[in-house]
């Protein structure tokens, strides 16, 4: 399911026009993303977590050359599916 099919099946179960769908939609993404952004744990219950973990540079090597090169610290996003949505998925 992609954006756009989200913002459809939200329009259609809840009979509410399309552009009011692709706003709710665009605001709850959009503060998922702040959050993330603002260093905050996203808790979904029955779902999953997002996070942002922390990478501290390194000295990598250059597959193609073999040269050494160095990584920088970064910081990514992880989500961790919720206890329930795991169990659903292996009942399958």
């Amino acid at each position: 399911m992609n954006k756009s099919e989200l913002i459809e099946e939200l329009a259609n179960r809840s009979d509410i026009k399309l552009k009011v769908s692709e706003t709710i939609v665009n605001v709850i993404i959009d503060s998922m993303k702040q959050a993330l952004l603002d260093e905050e744990r996203i808790e979904l219950r029955g779902f999953g977590s997002f996070h942002v973990e922390y990478y501290k540079g390194y000295t990598g090597r250059n597959p193609k050359s073999g040269e050494s090169i160095e990584v920088g610290k970064k910081r990514l996003p992880f989500f961790k599916v919720g206890k329930d949505l795991k169990e659903r998925i292996n009942k399958k």
